[in-house]
């Protein structure tokens, strides 16, 4: 049960249960069990909670390396309401990738992520980078919602302006029939040119392709980049220049948003 209502995801929507206070060292059990090596922590939204189940993610990050130091810990986390405090909760315990997903352009935010704000999502891959200065951020998005070209374009730069290292871009497919419907399939030629301009412009890792999900290959995108200590400090003022205009001659077919 999730406390919000994402136009794209089928999680049922309403009041969920109190946390589980036992669920960290239940989830530790299982990862030392099936001897997993990498691991990806995940939640639904919890708005319900006041610091949105950041110390639930803490706790459970505790619990895997207690009972096995080596395993490497991606989280993938909600907003958390931009709460700067709950997010230096989570980075206090150093997991090795802070993955926070955009999902898709501004523009369709009122439609798929009525409840979310793009540029908080932004804001807090960019908090996290000032806050863990070696530590690797990923974030990823749907195509097929009714997206053109140079919003996507735009995207790319704005996740490159905050410092995001890996990305996965795949196809949205509705969930069920109440949920919103596919515009278009996208050409796998266009994942790949979004791949390869993903890349020009300085992501350390990109899955894309229709088939691609967030924790697609998730391990093998970490090895792409060198493993340092995050290192936690006071975040500081500062603002990434980095902005790509939308290019010609990328491969790209002409289109217009059908939404």
């Amino acid at each position: 049960m999730c406390t919000r209502d994402c136009g794209f995801c089928a999680v049922e929507h309403g009041t969920p249960f109190p946390l589980n206070a036992s669920e960290p060292e239940t989830v530790a059990r299982a990862v030392t069990e099936l001897k997993l090596q990498y691991v990806v922590l995940t939640s639904v939204t919890r708005d319900d909670l006041q610091d949105g189940g950041a110390s639930h993610y803490a706790e459970a990050i505790r619990a895997i390396r207690t009972l096995d130091p080596g395993v490497k810990i991606e989280v993938l986390i909600p907003d958390l309401k931009g709460d700067p405090t709950a997010l230096e909760t989570i980075l206090k315990e150093q997991p090795d990738v802070l993955n926070h997903n955009v999902e898709t352009v501004p523009r369709l935010y009122p439609q798929v992520r009525p409840q979310a704000d793009y540029r908080r999502s932004l804001e807090l891959l960019k908090r996290a980078k000032e806050i863990g200065s070696s530590l690797l951020t990923k974030s990823g998005f749907m195509l097929g919602l009714g997206e053109i070209q140079e919003e996507v374009l735009d995207l790319l730069a704005d996740l490159r302006g905050v410092g995001c290292d890996f990305l996965t871009i795949g196809q949205y497919l509705q969930p069920r029939s109440d949920r919103l419907p596919v515009v278009r399939y996208v050409l796998p030629e266009e994942f790949e040119d979004y791949r390869r301009i993903a890349q020009e412009l300085g992501f350390k890792g990109v899955a894309s392709g229709p088939f691609v999900r967030s924790s697609f290959h998730a391990s093998q995108m970490l090895r792409m980049a060198p493993i340092n200590k995050m290192k936690l400090q006071i975040p500081k003022a500062q603002r990434a220049g980095y902005r790509s205009s939308p290019t010609k001659g990328r491969g790209f077919p002409e289109r217009k948003c059908l939404c």
